[in-house]
């Protein structure tokens, strides 16, 4: 197998090594000695390259999975023995920043955070901000429809893909189609964000961008219970103003993030930017949506700003080493008036090993996001994939059971395959058709959105 494909890309294009994501299941599973297997990496230069190493792949049987920065964190990226990855890395460039249009063509392998940089230089911002931002690539981020932390205002990664350059299993190639908007057809460039590398190969993206706002406002304000927060957030957004950042923090979380609170209190951060007197009066206005909230000025904002990449899951990984210690994240949708339901319990769900805390943020007019983090340790490695097991179950079957989504930027994975087809229902019917109709052979990621079959 190796020789084949140094003659398609180059010996020095190809290694043999074990390959994870950083799924905590998969970091607790090594650490109590079970190696993932060694697999080859291919690291392709060029389009042609990536198609001849598909067309080898579909010959011959072998399963592909592309891979940007590994930072995904529900086991998409865990190849077995026999597959081969395909290390989206050499596609680094950055095509065209086109300060007119508001357009930036570019190719999946481009760091998230350097972009970001380079827009940031030119007045600009794609405004996609998720925690693992310094470790992503651009096709990482369209691979797991991944949202960032100021999408209440620039929107996920979904509203930001005007087009993709892709390659299908068999070879052929789909270019970027015209902007800014088509009704020649579905826009089915869009199967593509959170496919997690089941359906081709993703080589550059035509994305959306933004001016860097003139001025931004930011606050924080301390709300007596859960309940008046999250009807704040609500009044905002469905009031029509577009925060850059609005971020609710449960009793727990809030203590946790160093807020100096008392009994069930929570903390609202909320940011609003635009032009210097649009983002004074939509401050203004969230001020009096807070009502009798304790305004706390613009410390929890720069605080915020300073930590806002500390718990990237790459970070994380950290509290993983001690024997029997387990940690995890899963960050649910619903509709506002779901939201404490759903809050009271996942949390009963998640907190039996003694840490559990949500905020609410990635707001929308319908509702937003509840990210919860869980974490504990047991005597033992079985005990402690038992409680990571148990918290899990309990969190998809409160979220199944209310009608909230079991995933809203984190993806599917291995994490999620056990419940995918419980939210999808008759969709999932579709997705496999997809699937079987592009990849026939079986060629792309197997574990992409809940297995291939």
């Amino acid at each position: 197998m190796r020789p084949e494909l140094e003659k398609i890309v180059g010996a020095a294009a190809v290694d043999e090594r074990p390959v994870r994501d950083l799924w905590p299941a998969s970091i607790m599973e090594r650490r109590a000695g079970n190696e993932p297997p060694r697999v080859l990496v291919v690291r392709p230069s060029g389009r042609e390259q990536v198609t001849a190493v598909l067309r080898w792949a579909g010959a011959n049987g072998v399963v592909v999975t592309p891979m940007g920065g590994g930072s995904g964190v529900c086991g998409a990226l865990s190849p077995a023995q026999g597959e081969i990855v395909l290390d989206m890395a050499a596609f680094d460039r950055i095509f065209e920043i086109d300060e007119g249009n508001l357009v930036c063509r570019c190719e999946s392998g481009v760091n998230g955070f350097e972009l970001e940089q380079k827009l940031n230089a030119r007045g600009l911002t794609l405004g996609h901000y998720p925690s693992s931002l310094p470790g992503t690539t651009v096709g990482g981020l369209i691979a797991t429809r991944s949202s960032g932390q100021e999408s209440s205002r620039y929107g996920s990664i979904e509203d930001m893909v005007l087009g993709l350059a892709v390659v299908l299993p068999d070879g052929t190639f789909a270019a970027p189609r015209p902007g800014p908007r088509s009704a020649a057809g579905p826009a089915l460039h869009q199967l593509l964000i959170g496919a997690e590398g089941g359906l081709g190969v993703v080589l550059g993206a035509v994305l959306r961008v933004h001016r860097l706002p003139e001025a931004t406002v930011g606050r924080g304000y301390v709300f007596a219970d859960l309940r008046s927060g999250l009807e704040c957030m609500r009044a905002v957004m469905q009031s029509g103003i577009r925060p850059l950042v609005l971020r609710l923090y449960d009793p727990d979380d809030s203590a946790f993030s160093g807020f100096e609170t008392s009994g069930g209190e929570c903390v609202l951060v909320v940011a609003t930017a635009g032009l210097d007197k649009v983002a004074e009066a939509e401050a203004a206005a969230i001020q009096d949506f807070a009502g009798d909230a304790r305004a706390l000025g613009e410390d929890p904002w720069r605080r915020w700003q300073k930590k806002r990449f500390d718990l990237s899951a790459e970070r994380l990984k950290a509290f993983l080493e001690p024997a029997g210690s387990y940690l995890d994240t899963i960050e649910l949708a619903a509709m506002w008036s779901v939201l404490p339901e759903l809050h009271g319990k996942v949390r009963a769900a998640i907190g039996v090993g003694g840490l559990a805390l949500c905020h609410f943020s990635h707001a929308y007019e319908q509702g937003c996001c509840a990210y919860f983090s869980f974490a504990g340790a047991a005597d033992t490695e079985s005990e402690a994939r038992a409680a990571y097991g148990r918290a899990w179950e309990g969190a998809m079957s409160a979220a199944l059971e209310l009608g909230a989504t079991i995933s809203h930027h984190h993806g599917v994975g291995q994490a999620r395959s056990r419940w995918v087809a419980d939210e999808m229902g008759g969709w999932m019917r579709v997705w496999r058709a997809v699937k079987e109709g592009l990849d026939p052979q079986g060629t792309m990621n197997p574990r992409a959105v809940g297995g291939s079959r």
